[in-house]
């Protein structure tokens, strides 16, 4: 994403926090996905010394009745030092002093002006998805008091270690946009967070300590609300109260006690931090001084029936874990003596290894997705587009600071792009007849290794646009071979099949080879044509590019609306389509049969719900039973198709010229 906003000049920094990112949760636990994202474009002053010209400066504003971990943002001329004492806007509020504070609705708005229907608010997180925490922040120039205050613990403590404590006196911290609940100025305040200090101190945990929170969160999410009463709906204990149970119970304890065998111990550790903080009435934020994270989230009331629960829960040597239901833990735990293995180990750990790989490809595909959207969508035309785009990141690719990560999705989009290049090339000079230019084929020679099937897929397409079967044969006899069961298919369009389809051979294969390289080998991406790549498409696709119909188009998600403009197919069904096509030209029956049955196979199968475009792929069945000759099979097809996808869907035209055939058949019969 980083890589995606830099390309587009956004000035924005992304980060992932949360649980998925540390490494603390289970499928149980059904956690969100949490995104921070900094707009740099903010000079955010804890003084006038943090001031710059030239920029849009706020500075960090705190009154005797602003709430702990609260701050107001006072709008400062980019010119000279000197506040701003006048905008007629609603994201601004001016005060009885003649101040000028930036509102938190300001972000609201814009959120909910891009997510529309879907936009949704939980404290300050504005997303357009229920598995998603989108929060938008600033960054703080320098380290306000009550975090620094922090730092002087160290010699006190058990915990964190000292290279930790070094490396957070290096971490930002940010500003989000949500108030304080009790507060009247609450939608100007902005409350101040150490998510990267966190984030440090959570990967410096040993996994006995993960495992702790981990079970910690179990009990929370079964237990714990048991004891919340129906009438104190609000009221609730967060997995970032477990959290902070652990670091204070971390910080006052000796390492020897966090050993694999005393795992019981540990819980009951934690327990009795939360059981002290539930009896004092307040629980203390770890790293910022001054602020109760029981207030505006748990009442008294519900404190001492937590208190007492817990109570009961130690004294009872915590049977209570043998009863948790989320993942089958209690069971898990009842099974544990008697089979020494339970968790098969070596598969759960493919698993893992599989899904990390998979994300992986499918984040650079998502980039891809939305860097060739913007670049359709400019009004420039886009092989300028291009040039620029892959200059843009050979550039990025030499600049001092940049990761290793960020070095990896730069050549891949670079690859993906040059892909894009020269087929958009080829495809001109198809549709106009034009001589090749002499780097044609070096740049498809760049592109060929961005996974083990698409790019090869498409340049087989282009041999067969241009009526070189036997080229094509070739391209495609390498890519039948390649393509075999441990490839994983992946797809950039933002959609899930509808069967979970993580190949088990793929995930065995990641175990041990780890590198993009390695990994390239065993990934098909889905086959791609924009329109401006048409002419290196077969015909029959160009429907896809086209697939609208009546007011279709106003009917599309905010994500449909990026790709729906192009042709996307699965890389094998578009294989056993152009085998079908090429050997059909060619007068090669048998093969041309053997493809025309493994299309079949997959639109007659539970395998048409393991495609990401299942409903392209019957379309391209139906078009091979029209070629059959066979309409009544192809109507048959192009039903099943919209069944899937109702509408948006190619199909809709196929299905109309079916039965335009068939009424002409009857007729001339007649």
């Amino acid at each position: 994403m980083n890589v995606r906003d830099q390309l587009a000049e956004l000035d924005n920094t992304n980060y992932h926090f949360g649980s998925q990112s540390e490494g603390t949760t289970t499928p149980g636990l059904q956690s969100d996905t949490d995104l921070l994202i900094t707009m740099n474009k903010f000079n955010i002053m804890y003084s006038m010394a943090d001031w710059q010209q030239g920029e849009i400066n706020y500075l960090m504003v705190r009154d005797a009745d602003t709430p702990a971990q609260h701050y107001l943002l006072q709008r400062f001329r980019p010119d000279v030092p000197l506040p701003v004492t006048h905008i007629d806007v609603p994201d601004f509020f001016t005060d009885s002093q003649g101040r000028v504070f930036l509102s938190n609705l300001a972000i609201v708005r814009e959120a909910a002006a891009v997510c529309g229907d879907a936009h949704l608010r939980r404290g300050p997180s504005n997303s357009g998805r229920e598995d998603w925490d989108f929060v938008y922040a600033f960054k703080c120039k320098t380290l306000p008091p009550e975090i620094m205050s922090w730092f002087t613990k160290m010699g006190q403590v058990y915990w964190p270690p000292q290279e930790t404590f070094e490396a957070a006196k290096k971490c930002p911290v940010f500003l989000v946009p949500d108030g304080y609940h009790g507060s009247v100025n609450k939608n100007i305040e902005w409350r101040i967070t150490p998510n990267l200090i966190e984030r440090l101190l959570m990967f410096s945990l040993n996994l006995l300590q993960i495992k702790c929170l981990v079970v910690l969160k179990i009990i929370k999410k079964q237990e714990f609300i048991k004891y919340i009463p129906v009438h104190h709906t609000n009221c609730k204990f967060t997995t970032f109260h477990c959290k902070t149970a652990l670091f204070f119970t971390l910080e006052r304890t000796p390492p020897t006690l966090w050993t694999k065998c005393r795992l019981i111990e540990c819980i009951v550790r934690c327990l009795e931090t939360i059981q002290e903080f539930l009896n004092q009435g307040n629980c203390p934020h770890f790293i910022v001084e001054g602020v109760d994270l029981f207030d505006g989230k748990l009442c008294r009331e519900c404190q001492i029936d937590l208190e007492q629960a817990i109570q009961g829960m130690i004294q009872d040597d915590m049977h209570v874990l043998f009863h948790l239901q989320t993942d089958d833990f209690g069971q898990r735990l009842s099974d544990y003596p008697h089979e020494m293995q339970p968790y098969h180990g070596d598969d759960v750990n493919a698993g893992i290894c599989g899904k990390l790989a998979k994300d992986m490809f499918e984040d650079y595909l998502y980039t891809n997705t939305y860097v060739c959207h913007r670049l359709c969508s400019n009004g420039d035309e886009l092989q300028i587009s291009l040039n620029n785009e892959i200059t843009k990141l050979e550039n990025m690719a030499i600049n001092v600071g940049t990761t290793q990560y960020h070095k990896n999705d730069i050549m891949f989009l670079k690859k993906s792009l040059i892909s894009i290049k020269a087929s958009t090339i080829m495809s001109n000079c198809i549709q106009f007849g034009q001589p090749l230019p002499h780097d044609i084929w070096q740049m498809y020679g760049e592109s060929l290794n961005t996974d083990v099937a698409s790019s090869k897929l498409k340049l087989a397409s282009m041999h067969y646009c241009r009526g070189e079967l036997r080229r094509a044969v070739s391209v495609l006899h390498e890519g039948e071979f390649e393509l075999d069961n441990s490839v994983q298919s992946v797809c950039g369009c933002w959609i899930e099949p509808a069967k979970d389809n993580l190949s088990e051979a793929f995930c065995k294969y990641t175990v041990q080879n780890e590198s993009q390289e390695q990994l390239t080998k065993k990934l098909a991406f889905c086959v791609r044509f924009l329109r401006e790549e048409k002419f290196c498409a077969p015909m029959f696709l160009w429907y896809e590019m086209y697939r609208a119909v009546g007011d279709d188009v106003d009917l599309r998600s905010e994500k449909e609306r990026v790709w729906m403009d192009w042709a996307e197919v699965d890389a094998r069904p578009f294989l056993l389509y152009l085998q079908y096509l090429t050997y059909r030209a060619l007068g090669v029956r048998h093969r041309q049969l053997e493809a025309l049955h493994g299309l079949e196979d997959i639109v007659t199968t539970d395998k048409v719900n393991q495609m990401y475009h299942p409903e392209t792929v019957a379309n391209l069945y139906g078009h091979c039973c029209e070629l059959e000759g066979d309409v009544q099979k192809a109507l048959h097809a192009y039903n099943d198709s919209l069944h899937i996808m109702p509408r948006n869907n190619a199909a809709n035209w196929h299905k109309h010229r079916m039965e335009m055939m068939l009424s002409s058949t009857q007729l001339n019969s007649t």
